[in-house]
């Protein structure tokens, strides 16, 4: 979450009217993350987040990101839920970007993940696999294979001023995950972002996963991968196998991963971490002036994609139940 664009009080108030949420009492950006603008409002009926869809955030996505929040939380998936407005709209128009609220949920990410809170995230993202699977709409992941070239022709001109060779070191790394990734896994809904900042705690106890924007069909299994990455590496970038054997075995207890998921598991991690290397390479090279937020270090995952180079098979990373049928 984060803030790029100001909203004015009289225009909130006036976009507040086509809402049946109460009268504005307060309201303030959340500067955390880097994709939309966020606010916390609270009003005469309760608390209640804002969000303007920013840069990567497609209007026609909309529908998808905002009807599977209401779909999961339908089948038991604890997450926020659009507010309508008067017309029966889950989203409208605000300083000149497309904007939604959604109901608050109470708790906090944390900010010292436990294995305890990995186990929470492991189970909670199989329910959300298991309960996306009758969602009716599809959105291709635009930040796939062909997604990750696009950001690197973005980034490779000033990509050696991160890092010397970082240029190189990508493009070889690109054309090898391009050469092998596969199309043949169980794919689904994926969040494909839940990072801390997007799940919260009561206690030790998981209350719910936010933040959708990225949410699209594609491997159920990578998504794991992106959990694995966001989650199981410590400050120092060391790998914690405790936490990724708690994070994946409460996963696999709900929805068992099959020998072939396991088998590109390895893969699937290093798809991950050049990932969001790349998101944040060109996060990094491109803040908007102005911007109320400090873009985040790509280089973290620079260390995460040479450690998942070198792993050779799914136990390298903690599951304990193998064996599942492909």
């Amino acid at each position: 979450m984060a803030v790029y664009t100001d909203v004015a009080n009289d225009d909130l108030a006036d976009f507040l009217k086509q809402y049946d949420i109460g009268e504005l009492l307060s309201y303030k950006g959340i500067a955390e993350g880097v994709e939309n603008s966020n606010y916390l409002l609270h009003t005469s009926k309760g608390a209640y987040i804002l969000t303007l869809y920013e840069k990567r955030v497609a209007l026609d996505d909309l529908p998808y990101f905002l009807g599977l929040m209401a779909h999961l939380c339908a089948r038991g998936v604890n997450c926020p839920q659009p507010q309508k407005t008067h017309d029966g709209a889950v989203y409208s128009s605000l300083a000149g970007r497309p904007a939604a609220i959604i109901n608050f949920l109470e708790g906090m990410w944390p900010r010292r993940p436990t294995a305890v809170h990995c186990a929470g995230v492991g189970d909670a993202l199989a329910r959300m696999h298991v309960a996306g699977a009758d969602f009716p709409l599809r959105r291709a992941n635009n930040l796939s294979v062909e997604g990750w070239r696009h950001l690197l022709d973005l980034a490779a001109p000033r990509a050696d001023t991160v890092q010397p060779g970082l240029r190189a070191f990508l493009e070889t790394e690109l054309a090898d995950l391009a050469a092998q990734w596969p199309s043949d896994l169980p794919d689904g809904v994926i969040h494909a972002d839940l990072f801390p900042d997007n799940v919260f705690f009561l206690g030790d106890n998981l209350s719910g996963l936010i933040d959708f924007p990225f949410s699209c069909n594609d491997m159920l299994a990578y998504d794991v991968a992106i959990c694995l990455n966001a989650w199981c590496f410590e400050p120092d970038l060391s790998f914690n196998a405790t936490k990724a054997r708690a994070l994946l075995n409460a996963y696999n207890k709900v929805r068992p991963l099959t020998e072939a998921e396991q088998a590109a598991f390895p893969l699937l991690a290093r798809g991950s971490a050049i990932r969001f290397l790349l998101t944040r390479l060109v996060d990094f090279l491109n803040v908007p002036e102005g911007a109320f937020v400090k873009p985040k270090d790509p280089l973290e995952y620079v260390r995460k994609l040479r450690f998942h180079q070198a792993v050779k098979s799914m136990a390298d990373y903690g599951l304990e139940t193998a064996g599942q049928p492909a």
